[in-house]
């Protein structure tokens, strides 16, 4: 197992805290490794290991335990009144009820708890309801540059002797760790990705939200990952069927996006008015839960590649703890307005400074916003890298592994 530290340290700030440690994120981005992860240092820490309950509800092993009743009959089971248990429950949502259980610990018993879960909805209304202040929530996102190179070194065994050219490899892979665990062909790499796809889409989108009409669902998919970056709604997207001669009306739409965001396959980017100091209820735009995912669907393509930086930048900001908007300046649109706490930045992000409208669409609208945040431009340019007027221009790579922006 390597060590993802930037979330591990977080972690291990709330050992032994009176609240309900819950990891989030999509399937397969290293949710399971974390709680083992965990219950290493526990371990180091003198936590006997008896005092340590980890159950993953995505195996056959404990399949049996499929509701609140049972999983609190277990865990009693293997605890004695006056020591100190921690609780590691990986995959909840897999039981039903269980937040009734995961109360019942949290107010009956001496235990410091921890879940992981694939659903942001199911997590979050249960949550809300049972356990309200009393719980504090890590999201867990695939693997950023920064590890994707730390998981190539420990592959290698050497550090990687161009950063540019291992980026066109994370560009076309995406962050799911299991494929930086060893090598893989292309084709076969697409694949795992893939078979990761269709278990989201079949597990924490068909059969949590009950839907039947899973060709029309693969549709609307595709359709997002075809226009990653672009401004969309509900309504342009039932427009584009009706085109096509398919039916969809705008509340099929709605319930089809709210699933794919809660099964962190998309993300929406709601778009902020600088000018106005607002957030705009319409046209977002959409991103997905890793770049993996849009190449293993729709094949890489050159064409898309703008839409794909994007969405590796946005992914990022979010890693970093942002809040992240898409903005618009007047007329005038800005990919990035990220901020957090006090601190707000900007980002453009294009493939290349290839010619002088290019270069025009790009630092314009930086150059409208008159404040002393940071202001970039990020492409993949290796040579050209003027600063002009404040904005820095800046190679996506650097970016990425930037300490801080």
């Amino acid at each position: 197992m390597i060590k993802r530290e930037l979330y591990l340290s977080q972690l291990c700030r709330f050992i032994d805290k009176p609240v309900i440690k819950v990891i989030t994120g999509i399937r397969r981005s290293g949710k399971s490794v974390m709680l083992a992860l965990l219950r290493e240092e526990l371990l180091k820490r003198g936590v006997d290991a008896d005092r340590i309950i980890h159950l993953s509800f995505d195996t056959l092993e404990y399949s049996a335990i499929c509701d609140a009743e049972a999983l609190y009959s277990f865990i009693k089971g293997k605890t004695v009144h006056g020591k100190r248990y921690y609780i590691l429950l990986d995959e909840i949502q897999e039981v039903d009820h269980w937040e009734k259980a995961v109360n019942s610990f949290f107010t009956g018993l001496d235990a410091d708890i921890y879940i992981t879960g694939s659903n942001s909805r199911l997590l979050s209304s249960e949550l809300s309801t049972y356990l309200a202040g009393r719980y504090v929530e890590l999201n867990l996102f695939t693997l950023s540059f920064a590890e994707y190179l730390q998981f190539r070194k420990e592959l290698k065994g050497k550090e990687p002797d161009d950063t540019g050219k291992e980026f066109g490899g994370f560009l076309r892979s995406g962050g799911f760790p299991v494929l930086q665990i060893a090598d893989y062909e292309e084709e076969t790499a697409r694949k795992v990705v893939y078979d990761i796809y269709s278990s989201i889409i079949l597990r924490d989108v068909v059969q949590r939200n009950k839907i039947r009409d899973i060709e029309l669902l693969e549709r609307v998919v595709k359709y997002l990952f075809d226009n990653i970056g672009n401004r969309f709604s509900a309504a342009n997207i039932s427009a584009f069927f009706k085109s096509q001669q398919r039916r969809i009306d705008l509340n099929t739409v709605y319930n089809y996006l709210d699933a794919l965001e809660n099964a962190y396959i998309i993300y929406r980017i709601p778009r902020y008015d600088v000018r106005g100091r607002e957030i705009l209820k319409t046209l977002e735009k959409c991103y997905v839960g890793d770049p993996g995912l849009i190449n293993a669907v729709m094949g890489y393509r050159d064409r898309a590649i703008s839409g794909l930086l994007e969405n590796i930048v946005m992914l990022e900001l979010l890693r970093r703890g942002y809040d992240v908007f898409t903005g618009r300046s007047g007329e005038r649109e800005i990919d990035f307005i990220a901020k957090k706490g006090e601190e707000k930045i900007y980002v453009q992000v294009s493939f290349r400074m290839d010619s002088p409208a290019t270069v025009e669409r790009e630092f314009a609208p930086l150059m409208d916003i008159h404040d002393h945040f940071p202001k970039y431009v990020v492409t993949m340019d290796d040579i050209w890298r003027d600063n002009y007027e404040g904005i820095k221009h800046i190679h996506i790579a650097d970016f990425l592994l930037a300490d801080y922006y």
